[in-house]
């Protein structure tokens, strides 16, 4: 069965290269360009992860990740962090969630399908 992917990303061109490095992988990978219309994406379709720019319109991928944390029904999905943020940076998000995998833009494919694979596989 192939595993489902949201990516939380507003940036035409990056989602992209999203598509280009996914590309004849076995995961259905959709989109969503903000963090309401991905809570509307995650209520008709649970993914199996989620690629979160933190850097978004109408709420910050970070208020994004504190609803979907907080919210019993999709704590459970594995979050890909991929920000052009360094990991310094993002650390205080990290730190509050250890489980979260980050990705600094940009990156390549092989840390990508990795960073996947380590976390749904």
């Amino acid at each position: 069965m192939s595993k489902r992917i949201l990516i939380i990303e507003d940036e035409d061109e990056f989602f992209f290269f999203y598509n280009i490095m996914l590309e004849g992988s076995d995961y259905i990978v959709e989109r969503a360009c903000n963090g309401n219309e991905a809570f509307d994406k995650i209520k008709e379709n649970k993914p199996h992860l989620i690629v979160l720019d933190l850097l978004l319109d109408q709420m910050t991928g970070e208020e994004f990740l504190n609803r979907i944390k907080s919210n019993g029904a999709y704590t459970d999905i594995p979050v890909i962090i991929a920000s052009s943020f360094s990991p310094r940076a993002c650390k205080p998000i990290l730190e509050l969630y250890p489980h979260l995998g980050f990705l600094e833009k940009p990156f390549t494919q092989e840390q990508l399908l990795a960073e996947i694979r380590a976390k749904i596989e």
